[in-house]
């Protein structure tokens, strides 16, 4: 259905996204011209407005995956898959960033050819949104030869991100620094791969590569797919300001031992999430919802906090204009519920347990894109659209 107003009603649990005040009291939210206009109790839709009845279910800010590999379109030459990232906002993700296009088959890596290709994608998706999810790609891969007035260039055509410093050329801490240096002094934000050789052409690169570096982005601190000691977590805690990732396609104890020790030493604000896809362990479009799971359930990560490090964690992190659930914020809106057939109660609680919640519903930007997910078990409460009456709010 498309509209970008629209009100959710019968909400039993409002998660915000915000690791500082996680939960909101409220069973309503209203939306209008694609962002949030109201959040409350006992919210009414003005006339004409559709009325989402989410039957009790959960909602929260769709969730954000920091860490995945596209090329052009809805189309992975990794693994030979179509539209695959539609089915990532059926695992309730509404938007996605890319750690860089290295899966393009002959990837050029001269300067301008490296340069083309992060202004391409940068620009294809912007106009490019399968079932609404909010790709941002173009993520330059660094590459000998790039100079500071590169770096300049491209953010002024609207390229925001630094690929996975360590899987291309540019693998010298002291030559990588300074590309990093200028690439956030226009805006950027970069990411340092962290971990084993996932490729033939990357390099290991431990805590020290990563405390020369200073990346806004410490990637899969859990491996990608090989994880690093955590005294190395520990370190690049201690040395940067980057934030930590654990991703779906990586080590599962390792995730484990991270969300320990970012509850430990009061860094959860610190920790994002990504899947690390399409990879070869292939592609997970239900992967933060595992993640999350796997962090509360094994890593003693409270719910609403693991909705903070998918969402408005991220969303800091990368400077965007979601991940939050506020007035004013887009309403990019997931309606999430325990699974049908579980002993947990509800989301927070299938969380808790180990079980992946289920998607009953998507919103992105105001306009309601998921009512029956196919990559996730059905919601025990289901959502009913239905037509709203002329009601002060």
């Amino acid at each position: 259905m498309t509209t970008s107003n629209l009100l959710l009603a019968s909400i039993g649990t409002v998660l915000t996204g915000s690791i500082e005040s996680p939960i909101e009291p409220a069973d309503s939210i209203l939306v209008e011209d694609g962002r949030i206009a109201a959040v409350g109790t006992g919210l009414r839709a003005p006339l004409g407005v559709p009325v989402l009845d989410c039957g009790g279910a959960t909602v929260l800010p769709g969730l954000i995956d920091n860490h995945v590999h596209p090329v052009f379109g809805d189309y992975t030459p990794r693994q030979s898959q179509s539209n695959y990232l539609e089915g990532f906002v059926h695992g309730g993700v509404t938007s996605a960033v890319s750690a860089g296009e290295v899966h393009l088959p002959g990837r050029p890596k001269d300067v301008a050819s490296t340069k083309a290709l992060a202004l391409l994608a940068s620009s294809s998706f912007r106009n490019f949104r399968p079932s609404g999810l909010r790709v941002h790609g173009g993520a330059l891969m660094l590459e000998p030869g790039l100079q500071e007035s590169d770096f300049e260039e491209l953010a002024a055509a609207g390229v925001n991100l630094v690929g996975e410093i360590g899987i291309s050329g540019v693998q010298d801490p002291e030559e990588a620094a300074q590309m990093t240096r200028w690439a956030q002094a226009v805006g950027m934000t970069v990411m340092v791969h962290v971990g084993g050789k996932s490729v033939p052409t990357s390099r290991t690169v431990d805590a020290a590569f990563c405390a020369a570096v200073r990346p806004d982005i410490a990637a899969h601190v859990n491996g990608g797919p090989t994880a690093p000691a955590l005294a190395d977590v520990e370190r690049i805690l201690d040395t940067t300001e980057a934030s930590i990732e654990v991703v779906f396609n990586g080590n599962p104890r390792a995730a484990v031992d991270v969300t320990r020790l970012a509850i430990a030493r009061n860094a959860v604000e610190r920790l994002v999430l990504g899947t690390d896809s399409p990879a070869g362990a292939g592609i997970a479009p239900a992967g933060i919802l595992r993640t999350m799971s796997l962090l509360c359930a094994m890593g003693g990560l409270p719910a609403p906090l693991a909705v903070a490090c998918a969402t408005g964690n991220t969303a800091r992190a990368r400077r965007l204009d979601t991940g939050r659930l506020a007035v004013g914020a887009p309403a990019d809106l997931l309606v999430a519920d325990t699974p049908d057939g579980s002993h947990a109660p509800d989301f927070s609680s299938a969380l808790e347990t180990g079980d992946t919640p289920a998607v009953a519903a998507v919103v992105i930007g105001g306009e309601l894109v998921v009512t029956r997910s196919r990559n996730t078990a059905p919601p025990k409460r289901t959502s009913q659209l239905g037509s709203g009456v002329l009601t002060a709010y």
